[in-house]
């Protein structure tokens, strides 16, 4: 008991040295200056055109035509890709709310929940993402596009099995012939992951790094120069503002969040590494808390947040990501222009003439 205190005495001595050090207040950075600091990041704005878009994203051993495209967006949209005819890929990626489904934990044919309570990550801009999945396991979208097709719980067929139903389709046989030559479970894949290199998209963000001085208010001005400088654009950075890399989720733990240890030693520490409930229990790749970083990009509209839906309210995202990864919780002021900031990021499908 002994011990539990003075160790408690310690803590709480840095947290309130910690809160009587005068923070250091933000530069005040001109448009222009703010705009060249994320370009710097590589925070680039999307392509506006086709041309464009293929340096940005094709894949070399999936180059991208007119055809595949138009193969893919027939396979994403249509539900008998899976076993009942129930579910395709546009059930829990819809392209005109965010390209998730919004709810807690995704669900599959016959309803079936997800079993270890996670959500489904957009499709929009994922094609910009170096990983796939919560825990990165897929490398890029065609890989992606693998696996809820063939998930018990999500579309639950096999590969031998779609390739049979799918070539019992007229329209299928003739266009997986003319496009690939051959109809298998690989070029289904890289069909749809062809579509889903063309969702890209555009909004005010995109204008301000264009140019334009006045496509974003004062407060998204504010809220972006927080996000540049305190850390955020340490792990949400690229094009796709996010997607880039692995991290570690949480980064820091606090005393107060084992509080009533100190105080009743009975008591069993919190069976939650997270900042908010373990719904589902999954802890990231390799269970080692570490979770592909998530795409920002549309962000307001993909609710509720994090892996297994645990927070609804993206004031209180900025406010655990701020605390819990930067260690350095932002104010309410600094967290409503953080938010203001990422409004900008909600955009619109670019439509490529492809």
């Amino acid at each position: 008991m002994k011990a539990l205190l003075i160790t408690a005495f310690v803590l709480l001595s840095f947290y309130f040295i910690a809160i009587f050090i005068p923070e250091k207040p933000l530069p005040k950075l001109s448009d222009q200056e703010l705009r060249e600091l994320a370009l710097s990041g590589n925070m680039l704005p999307v392509p506006k055109d086709f041309k464009e878009l293929l340096k940005v994203v094709d894949n070399p051993e999936n180059p991208l035509t007119k055809d595949k495209i138009i193969l893919g967006k027939k396979l994403f949209f249509d539900s008998r890709l899976s076993v009942d005819n129930t579910v395709s890929c546009a059930t829990c990626h819809i392209l005109e709310d965010g390209g998730d489904d919004n709810l807690p934990t995704a669900i599959g044919v016959k309803k079936r929940e997800n079993p270890f309570h996670l959500n489904s990550p957009t499709v929009l801009n994922a094609a910009l993402a170096k990983a796939q999945f919560w825990n990165g396991r897929a490398k890029d979208v065609e890989e992606q596009a693998g696996g809820p097709i063939q998930a018990h719980f999500e579309m639950d067929m096999t590969p031998k099995n779609l390739v049979k139903k799918l070539s019992e389709i007229e329209e299928y046989q003739v266009d997986f012939k003319k496009v690939f030559g051959e109809l298998n479970f690989e070029n289904i894949k890289k069909a749809i992951g062809a579509y889903e290199r063309t969702l890209l998209t555009r909004g005010k963000y995109d204008d301000f790094l264009d140019g334009d001085d006045d496509a974003i208010s004062k407060s998204a001005k504010r809220g972006m120069t927080i996000f540049l400088i305190k850390g955020c654009k340490g792990c949400h950075v690229g094009m796709s503002v996010g997607g880039q890399s692995i991290q570690k989720f949480p980064l820091r733990h606090y005393f107060e969040d084992y509080l009533g240890l100190v105080f009743n030693p009975t008591t069993t520490i919190k069976s939650s590494p997270f900042p908010f409930e373990n719904k589902g229990g999954f802890l990231g790749a390799n269970d080692n808390l570490r979770f592909r970083v998530p795409i920002l990009r549309n962000i307001t509209k993909t609710a509720p947040y994090f892996h297994n839906g645990a927070v609804k309210d993206l004031k209180e995202v900025v406010r655990i990501m701020s605390k819990y990864q930067l260690g350095n919780e932002f104010s309410k002021d600094q967290i409503d222009d953080v938010v203001e900031f990422l409004k900008t990021l909600e955009g619109s499908v670019v439509e490529y003439s492809y």
